[in-house]
């Protein structure tokens, strides 16, 4: 008898624990959808990934935005011209950076605007930065 108690008790233990686990996961899953930047889909990251990884982005800054030879990390290390925001990504695709405002003089190109030989539309503008924000939530301020 006494051991039919402890394994109720243990069923249901473990029934409450999966209800809560379930439950948090399902906050942590709204929590992320809801805390995009204005404007922001995952339609446009997704889309800002295949820009990316397929053109000039990459050649630079690696696939995934790692880093190489050419640019820094985007996923890790601190931001260099910005705090990481959606607005100012968006600013630094638009504009790119000029080789004498790299703040990293080991860098010898600097970034062309729009994506250099791409020339990206303002919503392709747009979708790459919302890909970069997504990939680079990790790293720290200046």
């Amino acid at each position: 008898m006494r051991s039919r108690s402890l394994i109720a008790m243990l069923a249901t233990t473990v029934l409450a624990a999966t209800v809560l686990a379930t439950g948090c996961a399902a906050t942590t899953q709204r929590s992320a959808a809801t805390s995009l930047p204005a404007g922001v889909t995952t339609a446009m990251i997704a889309q800002g990934d295949s820009l990316f990884n397929a053109g000039s982005c990459q050649r630079c800054h690696g696939q995934k935005g790692v880093g190489a030879q050419n640019a820094p990390s985007l996923v890790t290390g601190p931001w260099m011209h910005h705090r990481g925001s959606y607005d100012e990504i968006v600013a630094t695709v638009t504009a790119g950076i000029p080789r004498t405002a790299l703040k990293d003089t080991t860098r010898r190109f600097p970034m062309n605007p729009r994506g250099g030989p791409m020339n990206l539309t303002d919503a392709q503008v747009r979708d790459v930065a919302a890909y970069v924000w997504s990939i680079s939530r990790e790293k720290p301020a200046p």
